[in-house]
């Protein structure tokens, strides 16, 4: 390796460390417990991991199956059905809270027919957080637990259904243990997603303080003045931080050869 290399790896690191150093700089420590447990600060903090919770469970029921079919689909048909799950994770997350609103909005394709059959109306509640943080946070773990069915091949499959194995039985015992370390680090990483997410949100749920306002909303609307200090936007900042490197950390931990 040459030499001249370590300059842009260490402006490289420099780049991705020094923001996060200025964020810890700015934590006030002697008022941060007071910060993290403030009622609006809880209230965020408690629609975060439930509306994460349940849009990551969401994805579960959703996203296993889709990545089972992507691994063992032709190549061209797998193709196509990665490329459709990556759009989410280069599309604007603006443009997904716009899509979601021309969907499900009040005069939206199936939104208008929801609110006429049901008088449901999902833009601006809590179930439209929970919508949004799925929308963004699927292709996390499809990829994901795809990855590690494709790698494992067919061949155990294959053992079962000569020894009898039904297909149900075959998915149950033996695809979805294989899919064991790829089906938790996506669940994490979908999670992780889930509680950071804030373009689709915003704009396809609002901000009501309670009903929709979750972490990254509640320091952005500190931040422009408005509801939480900016301690209390700091110490959501540093929350936040902390759990994208322990949920990084136990990724890593279930990554296969990890141990080596």
């Amino acid at each position: 390796m040459p030499p001249i290399v370590l300059v842009p790896a260490a402006l490289a690191v420099g780049v991705l460390l020094l923001p996060l150093a200025a964020l810890v700089a700015r934590v006030d420590w002697s008022t941060i417990v007071a910060d993290l447990t403030a009622p609006e600060t809880l209230d965020a903090l408690r629609l975060s991991i439930v509306t994460g919770v349940v849009a990551t469970a969401v994805c579960l029921v959703l996203g296993v199956p889709l990545a089972i079919v992507i691994a063992r689909a032709t190549p061209r048909v797998a193709g196509l059905l990665r490329a459709l799950v990556t759009v989410p994770l280069v599309l604007p997350p603006m443009v997904g809270g716009i899509a979601l609103l021309f969907l499900l909005g009040r005069t939206g394709l199936a939104g208008q027919w929801l609110d006429a059959a049901f008088g449901l109306r999902l833009p601006f509640t809590t179930a439209a957080v929970v919508i949004a943080q799925a929308f963004v946070a699927l292709p996390f773990l499809v990829l994901s637990v795809e990855g590690t069915v494709r790698a494992a091949g067919t061949r155990y499959e294959q053992v079962a259904a000569t020894l009898g194995a039904s297909r149900w039985t075959t998915f149950r015992r033996v695809t979805l243990p294989l899919a064991g370390p790829g089906l938790v680090a996506g669940t994490v990483l979908c999670f992780a997603r889930a509680i950071g997410e804030f373009g689709a949100t915003a704009l396809f749920a609002g901000n009501a303080e309670g009903t929709t306002r979750t972490m990254p909303l509640a320091i952005y609307t500190a931040f422009n003045g408005a509801g939480v200090g900016q301690g209390t936007a700091v110490a959501l900042s540093l929350l936040l931080l902390v759990a994208s490197i322990a949920i990084l950390v136990l990724v890593r931990g279930w990554r296969p050869g990890s141990a080596s």
